[in-house]
Formats: C-alpha cells, sequence, structure tokens
C-alpha cells in the first residue's frame, strides 16, 4: 500500500533543499505578532474539544524514563505526549520539516470516555516552549470516531480547518522557515477527496532547535488527556532541512505514563524512506 503513496511538489521543494521559499499565501495585513494569513476555507470549533485542549505543544517529559519494552526502538525516550522522532540542534538549525503519514482509525469503545490523538509534523517544542506544527486529531467522543485537520503556532490557540478527514487518507504536513521570520503550514490530504490548505504566520524570536514527526497525546486543562486507541500509524518520506530524516540521528520517543509505563511504541527508522510506526498500547 505504501509504495502507491504520491509525494506532493512541495515535499520535492523539501528534498531539494528549496527551504527558503514562502510555500503558501502571505497575508500583507500580517503583523509581527503571529498574526495568520486566512485559510482558503472556513474553520471549525470541534465537537468533544473542551477549554484549554491542545492537539499539538511541547513536550512533557517523563524524567529518566527509558523505553525497555519489546518492540520499541532501543534507547527511544518515554514521554508524556510525544511519540516519533526528533532531531535536534543549537538556535537556528532547522528551517524545514515535512512528512507523509497515513490517518489512522480509532477504535472507540467506552460510552463514558472522550480520547485524543494527534498526528503531526513541526519545528520546536522539544527544547523550548514554542511550536509550530500542523497535523490531524483523532477524538473517541464515547463510542463515535471523529477526524479533524488544523494548524498550530504554540501556545497561540490551534486553528481547526473546515475539511474531512478520514482513516486511510495520505496527509502530507510541512512547515517551512523563509528566513524573514515567516513560517508557512502547509497540510495537504493526497487521495480520496483531496485538500491542500497553507497557512504563513510572522512571528520573530522562535528558536528553530528542533525539527520533529510526532504521534502525541494531546493536552487539556488538567493535564495529558487519554490517548484513544488508534490503529498503527505510519510515517514516511521524512525530511527536515532538504535531507532524509535519517540521516540526521535523530532520537526515537514512545508515549509513557508518569510512572514510566508505555502507551504506545516506535519502531525503528527506515534507511529508504525514513519511515516508522507508531503503535498504541493502552489510553492512560
Amino acid at each position: 500500500m505504501t509504495s502507491r503513496w504520491r509525494i506532493p511538489v512541495a515535499a520535492l521543494a523539501l528534498a531539494l533543499g528549496c527551504l527558503t521559499a514562502a510555500v503558501g499565501p502571505a497575508d500583507a495585513s500580517q503583523s509581527a505578532h503571529g498574526a495568520a494569513a486566512q485559510p482558503t476555507v472556513g474553520t471549525i470549533h470541534p465537537r468533544g474539544v473542551p477549554a484549554g485542549f491542545n492537539p499539538g505543544g511541547a513536550t512533557n517529559s517523563v524524567p529518566g524514563a527509558l523505553a525497555k519494552r519489546a518492540g520499541t526502538v532501543r534507547n527511544a525516550i518515554a514521554t508524556r505526549n510525544w511519540s516519533g522522532y526528533v532531531s535536534t540542534g543549537a538556535n537556528g538549525s532547522y528551517t524545514g520539516v515535512s512528512a507523509q503519514w497515513r490517518q489512522s482509525g480509532l477504535n472507540c469503545t467506552d460510552p463514558n470516555s472522550v480520547q485524543y490523538v494527534s498526528f503531526w509534523v513541526g519545528l520546536d517544542g522539544f527544547n523550548g516552549s514554542s511550536v509550530e506544527q500542523t497535523g490531524t486529531l483523532g477524538i473517541c467522543d464515547g463510542t463515535t470516531p471523529l477526524y479533524y485537520a488544523w494548524y498550530e503556532m504554540y501556545p497561540a490557540p490551534p486553528v481547526y480547518y473546515n475539511v474531512t478527514v478520514g482513516p486511510g487518507n495520505i496527509m502530507y504536513g510541512a512547515v517551512i522557515y523563509d528566513g524573514n521570520d515567516n513560517y508557512t503550514l502547509n497540510l495537504s490530504l493526497v487521495n480520496g477527496n483531496p485538500f491542500s490548505e497553507s497557512v504563513t504566520v510572522n512571528q520573530p524570536g522562535l528558536a528553530r532547535s528542533s525539527a520533529e514527526v510526532i504521534t502525541e497525546a494531546p493536552s487539556i486543562s488538567t493535564g495529558i488527556a487519554p490517548l484513544a486507541s488508534f490503529s498503527p500509524a505510519w510515517y514516511r518520506t521524512a525530511f527536515a532541512n532538504g535531507a532524509q530524516f535519517n540521516v540526521l540521528n535523530p532520537t526515537p520517543l514512545v508515549i509513557a505514563d508518569a510512572a514510566g509505563n508505555l502507551q504506545d511504541t516506535t519502531s525503528s527508522m527506515n534507511t529508504g524512506n525514513s519511515g516508522f510506526i507508531n503503535t498504541w498500547i493502552s489510553s492512560s
């Protein structure tokens, strides 16, 4: 199945290192305080999203915890909310990140629970409190699965696109810095009923010290939300700074609870296409 995935033109630009070009339309009315160009479609407020909810955000660590479970790549770092891969460096090290993923289906079985999972690409958030990111969100609202597309300049609130996303969709996300404090966040569905959304935000002073491809347990006002049961999350064609992710010696991450018990696993990264798989274990 994965051999049929198509790579959008923007992904080819990343692979060639053309990361300084603004891919999305800039809005002349943007300010230096993070005002964003308007999406080409309307935005919505998702069902099942409480106050203080964030589909993305900075990593929340489990101090000293390392994954030691069979099926998890060796020496993965356990965090409370991120799994996948992150590449880190000094401030200013990263100018772009992109990846494709297959939208995971949800297994929603508890009628009395609301659970969440996000899939995204982004810059920052591993060593600091800001994140520039775009991706998809799955919600188990009781036994009803819901799916959304979004972007976020965390800690600013997320914005949800009024588009249709579902299990099996092949998504493409990219975040690109142009050298002039502009961040372009691209999100596309490349099969089914395709869409392509691009927003450019002007925001100075961000670190650009990490690039990541992440499955996340989102946060709510009281802490980390229950992680929805998701079918294996497949990522591939991950790039950062125009290079395949695997050549950047990225760090694998897994989600764990506060005691270090794993909630998902991360596979080793394929050296041919920088692909990997996140597999759900537990909601809490």
